[in-house]
């Protein structure tokens, strides 16, 4: 068991690289073996949800070798078609191999997904579309499989999302592919990382293109071949290092990085009197003087990230005011709250009050047990002290880490597993850029 010690109220200066986006290579792995061909993928993060997909892909039949921060795939021939039940409990995206499975072999055998417990994150917009598509799916309670068959292949259709789904529009996609005919797929989720697999895939050699109104095209073809791909930087990290900087009134440039797909984040910063410089070689971040308060609402893109949402949080503890953060993507995504309490952060949890509810969450209103809250109000400035943290999932690692940095004395925080699922070398990074982190082994 490990556990990171860090001695807060460092200025964190000086430069960083991003690594790929977590977001990106867990698909473009499920990508790969819609294909015989070997797949080639460049900057690909080391974290351990990628490390859990590669797993997954050999014990399915297929060969993966990393050769640094590149890997290549090749999955000739699936040998199984189930999924085992304890790689599946640690990563949800385990169930997108249901598109490659189906199309290639026909079944698939899918554990209920896991990873991070936020809220429910249902499937069902995904079955749902896969049965429009002539696959024959049910679920087992008992055993906690689906059992998923396309006997006649895959054929195209017609599909509207009810709500907005990331990788569930993914999926849909890769289930399209090599489907017989055209899939149209309407309310289609418009994240840069969703449009990042398109183009993986159709240098693969696939036809897909976004038409306009959140639609997707996509025509089936006879088969995809290799290809060779390079991972874009990691958003979620950009803000991660962002908030670091004002948090701790310091001084980063971001290296290698754009303003696409920052654009909410990027305005907000501004909003808050925060200071942000593009430059030719990345973006700064850097203090430049007391924080204004914001009220924010998170969204599906182009709005703002639901995975922002706790950093953002802990950041306006040190801005001189009231300010609120209402989640509607999640309903459960406030577990790090009371452990910001212990620090010394005025966060106070509650429920707007909403008219129309189904319309404004996207998470089914009936996976909403009640006792959960959307939204925060947090006053300050708040002066942040160390306190012994217990992470419960990714994004609230990332949360609880920035807050220990910007706290006086040191902080110890439990469950850095959860935060090494979607950060490379977290501890050695932060060293980098001035901070007092230490992994220590118990």
């Amino acid at each position: 068991m490990e556990k990171f010690t860090i001695k807060g109220g460092k200025k964190l200066k000086g430069e960083v690289s991003l690594l790929g986006s977590k977001n990106v290579a867990l698909k473009v792995l499920v990508a790969a073996c819609l294909t015989g061909d070997e797949v080639t993928v460049e900057n690909v993060p080391l974290i351990s949800d990628f490390r859990i997909m590669a797993e997954i892909i050999r014990h399915l039949g297929g060969k993966v070798e990393f050769f640094d921060h590149t890997v290549k795939i090749r999955m000739d021939e699936f040998v199984s078609e189930k999924i085992a039940l304890d790689k599946a409990a640690e990563i949800r995206t385990s169930y997108m191999f249901l598109a490659p499975l189906l199309s290639r072999v026909g079944k698939a055998v899918i554990p209920n997904p896991g990873g991070c417990r936020i809220g429910a994150r249902p499937i069902d917009r995904v079955v749902e579309g896969l049965k429009k598509m002539g696959v024959a799916i049910t679920y087992n309670s008992k055993d906690g499989y689906f059992y998923a068959e396309s006997p006649k292949g895959l054929k195209g259709t017609v599909y509207k999302f009810a709500k907005n789904t990331h990788t569930g529009t993914e999926t849909m996609i890769m289930a399209a592919v090599l489907a017989k005919g055209k899939t149209v797929l309407k309310n289609a989720a418009q994240e840069p990382e969703i449009d990042e697999l398109i183009g993986l895939l159709n240098r693969m050699g696939a036809n897909i293109s976004r038409k306009a109104d959140r639609t997707i095209e996509i025509k089936g073809v006879g088969s995809l071949h290799g290809t060779k791909f390079k991972i874009v930087p990691d958003r979620n990290e950009a803000v991660t290092f962002a908030v670091a900087a004002l948090i701790t009134e310091g001084d980063i440039l971001i290296r290698n990085i754009k303003k696409k797909g920052l654009e909410e984040f990027l305005e907000l910063i501004d909003l808050a009197g925060g200071g942000v410089e593009e430059r030719r070689d990345g973006i700064r971040f850097f203090y430049k003087g007391d924080l204004k308060p914001t009220n924010v609402v998170t969204s599906f893109y182009p709005g703002f990230m639901t995975d922002w949402q706790g950093p953002w949080t802990v950041l306006m503890t040190k801005a001189g005011g009231e300010s609120t953060m209402h989640e509607t993507v999640y309903e459960n995504r406030f577990t790090y709250v009371e452990e910001l309490k212990k620090m010394g952060a005025e966060i106070t949890l509650y429920n707007p009050k909403i008219q129309n509810p189904a319309k404004v969450y996207n998470f089914n209103i009936n996976d909403d047990n009640g006792k959960n809250f959307h939204a925060a109000k947090i006053s300050g400035p708040s002066v942040l002290h160390n306190g012994i943290l217990q992470i419960t999932d990714l994004r609230a690692g990332a949360t609880l880490a920035l807050a220990a940095l910007a706290a006086s004395g040191e902080s110890v925080l439990f469950g850095i597993e959860h935060l090494e699922r979607g950060y490379e070398d977290f501890d050695k990074r932060l060293t980098g850029l001035g901070a007092d982190i230490k992994r220590v082994e118990e």
